[in-house]
């Protein structure tokens, strides 16, 4: 009965959010905007899925940030879910009530680049089909050098010491984790880049090729388990159309993924299965209330998956 009351209390609460107006940072601790910020975005969304019963779920984000100056911030990072690679509770679920601390490290900012340390995102910008979820985190430093414009190193090392989000802040005993990583844009048209990686006892070359055009985004990954002669491939557009005149946002791609790829496959955005696959996700605006909607499906071999939701943020 008490995770039940958690989770009607998380609904109401999701309500509440939804159809609340903005709120100015500053105004809501009163503080100045530039010494506090902060974002929040609420998603509740329907999952439709082949290998178990369907379910209603929901998620919050929570970003906070303090801002000591133009150079020194500090950062956390505070979201439901109970899995590195997942950030939603179910309604009616005996643990629909979990929410935890993931991050909270500072950030150094220069004209060439930056430096985080502490327990970090797992992205330094954006994020790739092929990279961690968005939503994961590990302990130890990201340092971002910008050799020239339009080319940077990132250089990063430490340790994921669990993937139960509860123990994300818990002192890691192990350093499992380093990625070294060059980045450019070559043109207009063209960006690329290439990294070594070591993560929890795999090691990996990742490559990735990116087409520019006015609306859309090709994208080439190739991510190859050196130590055990495993792939993992993507293929994928990032558009935007236009149906009359209203914009939809479209994300699609065709993924590979080795039987024995490791654990980096399971640590990615919403991991179903090794094999063949793919997704297809639209998006776009609401008229009322500041809300998006979204409409997903993905297909892994003989998994299929259909999601539809609304979000806002905030």
């Amino acid at each position: 009965m008490a995770y039940l009351s958690t989770g009607l209390a998380c609904f109401i609460g999701c309500l509440i959010l939804f159809f609340a107006p903005p709120v100015n940072a500053a105004e809501s601790v009163g503080k100045p905007a530039g010494f506090y910020q902060q974002k929040l975005d609420v998603q509740v969304r329907y999952d439709n899925r082949s290998d178990r019963s369907n379910r209603s779920q929901f998620r919050l984000r929570f970003y906070p940030q303090l801002n000591f100056s133009e150079q020194w911030s500090l950062h956390s990072f505070v979201v439901t879910g109970d899995d590195f690679s997942s950030s939603h509770n179910t309604f009616g679920d005996e643990d629909s009530d979990q929410i935890a601390v993931r991050r909270i490290y500072l950030r150094r900012t220069h004209t060439l680049g930056k430096t985080e340390f502490g327990v970090i995102p797992t992205y330094k910008g954006r994020i790739s089909a092929t990279g961690m979820s968005k939503d994961g985190w590990f302990q130890g430093i990201r340092h971002v050098y910008e050799a020239k414009p339009g080319h940077k190193l990132e250089l990063v090392a430490g340790a994921i010491n669990s993937t139960d989000p509860n123990k994300a802040l818990s002192l890691a005993d192990d350093f499992n984790l380093f990625e070294f990583e060059y980045s450019a844009t070559i043109n207009e048209q063209f960006s690329m880049e290439f990294g070594v990686e070591r993560i929890i006892e795999g090691n990996y070359l990742r490559s990735e090729v990116r087409f520019h055009q006015s609306d859309r985004v090709w994208f080439a990954e190739f991510v190859r388990r050196v130590d055990d002669a495993e792939n993992k491939l993507v293929l994928g557009l990032d558009s935007e159309l236009t149906l009359g005149n209203y914009p939809v946002e479209m994300y699609a791609y065709y993924a590979y993924v080795s039987a024995d790829f490791g654990k980096r496959a399971e640590l990615t955005e919403d991991y179903l299965g090794t094999g063949h696959g793919g997704s297809v996700e639209l998006s776009g605006a609401l008229a009322v209330f500041d809300l998006d909607w979204f409409s997903r499906m993905d297909m892994v071999d003989s998994t299929r998956r259909i999601l539809i939701g609304i979000k806002r943020s905030f």
